[in-house]
């Protein structure tokens, strides 16, 4: 069974993506990795070629955000990564999302399970997203709770809007629930670089239509942080260890906005009900899957 691996980048040294750890972190699981690189201010290419590893498949990408509005040019340039895999099963990453090694057997078993099955056209991560530092996550129903990131390589399985998750001609995908984690990390880095992060975004979702100051980026304390409890992937351990900066996720009342009762009462129910009330899911049903 041959896996591939695919992602999309650009600028991602200049906005601080820990795009090399997520490219390591999911080459154990891979025959092959698609990574498509656009035109870029810094020294990406380099990097990823400096990985030095020959399942590693570089293709040189044009971006041209003038034309694209609402961070279409995202799901645009993973497709035509996508375009360029050989797997059966197709393992996507985005450059902030790293796979933790106490997954690599299940997610292996899970797609030797369901490879001749062509009623599984995706298989579901369940997502930790973390916030302002290495030790804090973010839970609130503002974050999704789980996406797609293993789809099957058919031309009717494409990216779609952001490039956040896939859909079969415009349908939900049928998935098989994993079981693994996706380690989300694009809230967490240098203020500075966060700003630059925000600034090139704002490029790439309006088409170059709108910019601003971000220099000054400071982190707000939003609603629903926690202390991250668990272990990080081996990938992205030397980053967390050289964390050089510090936020203070505990809330003051100039931190508490109206907005965040509808997050207090969601909370409130999902404790009761023991599910989250109209979560919005990126699939359209849960295939069993291995244990």
């Amino acid at each position: 069974m041959l896996v591939s691996g695919f992602t999309v980048l650009r600028n991602a040294q200049l906005m601080d993506y820990p795009a090399v750890e997520s490219i390591r972190s999911a080459l154990p699981l891979v025959d092959e990795y698609v990574v498509a690189v656009g035109q870029c201010d810094d020294q990406t290419r380099a990097e990823i070629e400096a990985i030095g590893d020959p399942k590693i498949k570089i293709i040189d990408t044009h971006w041209d955000c003038s034309r694209s509005t609402g961070g279409l040019i995202l799901s645009e340039k993973t497709n035509e990564a996508l375009s360029f895999c050989k797997g059966t099963w197709c393992l996507y990453l985005q450059a902030d999302e790293v796979l933790h090694e106490c997954d690599y057997e299940r997610l292996r078993a899970c797609m030797a399970q369901h490879r001749d099955n062509e009623a599984v056209q995706g298989i579901l991560f369940k997502y930790i997203h973390f916030y302002g530092s290495f030790d804090t996550i973010a839970t609130s129903r503002k974050w999704y709770r789980s996406e797609i990131r293993i789809v099957r390589n058919n031309e009717t399985i494409q990216s779609v809007g952001d490039a956040k998750g896939f859909r079969s001609n415009g349908k939900k995908l049928d998935v098989v629930d994993s079981g693994a984690t996706v380690y989300h990390y694009g809230w967490v880095k240098p203020p500075k670089q966060m700003g630059q992060k925000c600034k090139h975004f704002l490029r790439w979702w309006y088409g170059n239509a709108r910019d601003g100051d971000f220099d000054s980026f400071e982190f707000s304390r939003i609603y629903g942080l926690k202390k991250f409890a668990g272990s990080h992937p081996s990938a992205i351990a030397e980053r967390v260890k050289n964390q050089g900066w510090v936020f203070d996720r505990r809330r003051r009342w100039a931190d508490v906005k109206m907005s965040d009762a509808r997050l207090v009462l969601s909370d409130c129910l999902e404790k009761i009900v023991g599910t989250l009330p109209f979560e919005k899911k990126p699939y359209r049903r849960v295939i069993s899957s291995v244990s």
